[in-house]
């Protein structure tokens, strides 16, 4: 098999045409030249790979040799010198001899990587990047190292990255070195800003340099300036280096290291503030797509569905059937899985809820107890067929890449599985919104819920609007057991955390009232999490329903009043 070298001169088989070009590439002819082009592609790389980015001739050639010998301390000082030389084609080969993949071949004196092959090795010189041919495993002995080989290897890498010619490196660069920066790293920084002309990266270069500064022993206006520049930057990477700086600063200084402090800890509490919302919306997203459907049913029906959790647990185990069916047949459909979970969760769920409708609850109507046993009584029915059939223990369902990862809005941490439940529930709700408003179901569902007599007099099928509205509020339930999925462990008592939460989101906002129920769910997941730093979860939640007896005790009906069968009754 062919071969191309990768930045690190690391062998690696070369890679066959991705099954992705063949759904956009429909005949065999463009098939076939753009596999070829690929495999093009890859041998050009490995051509330029190959090019010898250090002069085996030259003395940057001659420290590398110098790696296996001496101490380590004097190996410690090759590396330096290394980094002197400001080369940058040396990173790749000083993160391999850090990660421990760096060797001498004994019989020539070359540095080299190794790749196994069968009992053998295939040796390539990290010089010249070719392949010098096969040995036995005793023909190589690997460079050893130590903290020391890799502190240094750090700093030289930091080095001679901060004099690369992209943008991106050097910032990474700068802030890799945030937190080990000292009074040995202001003659780097230095020669690194006096060549630096992007403004971003020169900005990161400061802050670091501001970090090399108080660690070191420069005088009073010195210090004062990079205090300033670090209280600037704020965050708890500041916080901690201005607290930790605090002991050793000079009465000059002291005053202003303990403002900055003060500074920093405010606006952290502000942000702080804000993280909390986040998650009270983020709380809020969940609570909306698990009442919402409920809220439906509860509102046209006036049915106290206490299997309503289960709707949620049944669509949760859907997407892991689903991912699981994905994994085994096609893995680079991975990404895709919640596209085939979100309808079949919807249609599962909600075929449960017409059959449990039709097969129990069309007889109670009337009965609020009897209902409620009879709900609670399924609900233990299901938890337990779920138990028999997937076990007991917790199933993981994974994240589509899209949906992993987080990033940073000022001082808020926004993770991307959190933000696109938001956006799921907002869409599920406005589609709702156009249901009810828009279609003849929607029609049918507002003309039971404000008077059942006069709907069925005027030719309503009631008992088929009963029947599709607790389909219907059953198939939103698997929709929010979809979303959930992605944000915990799913288990037979998945919904059970969230059916007396759904509840008191419905009677909060008003029974069968979707507004409502919007208001109501994104109002106590932002109370809630604004009280659990004080006071805890259990007692924030314990706060919370306090809240709402003494909310309801004034107005029964909830924050957005609806007449309905059971507000009649």
């Amino acid at each position: 098999m062919a071969a191309s070298l990768d930045p690190g001169h690391r062998l690696r088989p070369l890679p066959n045409c991705p099954s992705g070009t063949s759904l956009m590439i429909r005949t065999f002819a463009a098939r076939w030249l753009a596999c070829l082009a690929l495999g093009l592609l890859f041998s050009l790389n490995g051509a330029y790979a190959q090019e010898a980015p250090i002069d085996p001739a030259g003395p940057v050639a001659d420290l590398v040799r110098q790696l296996p010998d001496g101490s380590y301390r004097d190996r410690g000082a090759v590396i330096g010198e290394l980094a002197a030389t400001g080369d940058s084609a040396l990173v790749p080969l000083l993160r391999t001899l850090e990660a421990g993949e760096l060797f001498l071949l004994t019989e020539t004196g070359a540095i080299v990587t190794i790749e196994p092959e069968g009992d053998e090795v295939v040796a390539t010189d990290v010089l010249t990047g070719e392949a010098i041919g096969t040995f036995g495993e005793d023909a190589v002995e690997e460079i050893r190292v130590n903290n020391l080989i890799r502190r240094e290897v750090r700093a030289a890498v930091s080095q001679l990255t901060l004099m690369s010619d992209s943008p991106s490196v050097r910032i990474a660069a700068a802030r890799e070195m945030f937190n080990g920066a000292n009074a040995d790293s202001i003659p780097m920084l230095d020669e690194a800003l006096a060549q630096e002309d992007n403004e971003t990266v020169r900005a990161v270069m400061e802050e670091v340099r501001a970090v090399a500064v108080l660690r070191s022993d420069a005088g009073p206006d010195e210090t004062a300036a990079a205090v300033d520049t670090i209280i600037e930057r704020g965050g708890r990477q500041a916080l901690g280096i201005l607290q930790a700086s605090l002991g050793s600063a000079s009465a000059d200084v002291a005053p202003a290291i303990e403002a900055g402090i003060a500074r920093i800890e405010r606006n952290l509490a502000l942000w702080g503030v804000g993280q909390n919302i986040w998650y009270g919306l983020s709380l809020g997203s969940v609570l909306l797509l698990a009442a919402i459907g409920l809220a439906i049913t509860f509102g046209v029906m006036g049915v106290i569905n206490m299997a309503h959790g289960e709707m949620v647990m049944l669509g949760a185990y859907t997407t892991y059937v689903v991912q699981e069916i994905i994994r085994n047949a096609a893995p680079g459909l991975f990404d895709y899985s919640l596209a085939f979970a979100l309808p079949l969760a919807f249609l599962v769920t909600a075929l449960v809820g017409i059959a449990i409708e039709r097969g129990v609850i069309r007889f109670l109507y009337g009965r609020p107890l009897e209902t409620l046993l009879a709900t609670w009584g399924l609900s233990l029915i299901i938890q337990q067929a779920v138990r028999t059939i997937f076990g007991a223990s917790n199933r993981e369902v994974g994240n589509p890449s899209w949906m992993s990862g987080a990033f940073e809005v000022g001082g808020l941490a926004i993770t991307n599985n959190r933000l696109w439940i938001i956006v799921f529930s907002l869409v599920v709700f406005a589609v709702l919104v156009f249901v009810m408003k828009k279609t003849a179901l929607g029609l049918h569902m507002r003309a039971v819920t404000q008077n059942r007599r006069m709907a069925s007099s005027m030719g309503i099928r009631t008992p088929w609007v009963d029947a599709m509205t607790f389909g219907l509020g059953s198939g939103v339930a698997g929709l929010a057991g979809v979303a959930l999925s992605q944000i915990s462990n799913v288990s037979p008592n998945l919904g059970q955390g969230y059916i007396i939460d759904s509840f008191m989101v419905v009677v909060f906002g008003g029974v069968g009232n979707l507004w409502g129920t919007l208001v109501g769910a994104f109002t106590l997941g932002v109370f809630n999490k604004l009280l659990e730093p004080h006071t805890g979860a259990v007692l924030a939640k314990v706060l919370v329903l306090v809240a709402i007896i003494l909310f309801i005790q004034k107005r029964p009906r909830g924050l957005f009043a609806l007449k309905g069968r059971a507000v009649e009754a």
